[in-house]
């Protein structure tokens, strides 16, 4: 049976593709998800994906999804810088979790440079646009077959 990975995507990222292409690209969600679903079901994964703008909607998702799951793959988004819910909700389903970001959090206003999910999370992926789901998930994959 095939292991599943949940996948969320926090605010905005619904307006991939047209939204600030400079700085998040040009690349939609729903073609980020595709490649997802490629990549995993290679590593003999499936994963479940959403996107909410809602903070207690992304909260409930992972009570109600994250204990059937191997692992999360998360991009916060915005949330990254702002939740404690989502830092504890990861924490209290117990599975490793990768955290993403399309640019570098890091580099940008410093507001963003703390994350309340880093702490909580195997690691942190941040900086190679799309690229940096593909990152996150193959290490969450390779995280969990050496678990």
């Amino acid at each position: 049976m095939e292991k599943q990975i949940l996948v969320l995507h926090g605010p905005n990222l619904n307006l991939l593709g047209s939204r600030e292409p400079d700085t998040y690209g040009r690349m939609t969600l729903a073609e980020i998800d595709r490649g997802l679903e490629e990549q995993a079901a290679k590593g003999g994964f499936r994963i479940q994906t959403f996107q909410s703008n809602h903070e207690g909607e992304l909260v409930d998702l992972i009570q109600q999804h994250g204990p059937s799951s191997a692992g999360v793959l998360i991009n916060p988004a915005a949330y990254t810088h702002t939740s404690v819910a989502l830092r504890d909700a990861l924490l209290a389903v117990a599975v490793p979790v990768v955290e993403v970001h399309l640019s570098n959090i890091h580099t940008r206003e410093p507001f963003r440079h703390h994350s309340y999910v880093a702490p909580v999370a195997v690691g942190q992926i941040t900086g190679f646009g799309p690229d940096s789901y593909r990152l996150g998930l193959s290490a969450l994959m390779e995280h969990i077959h050496h678990s």
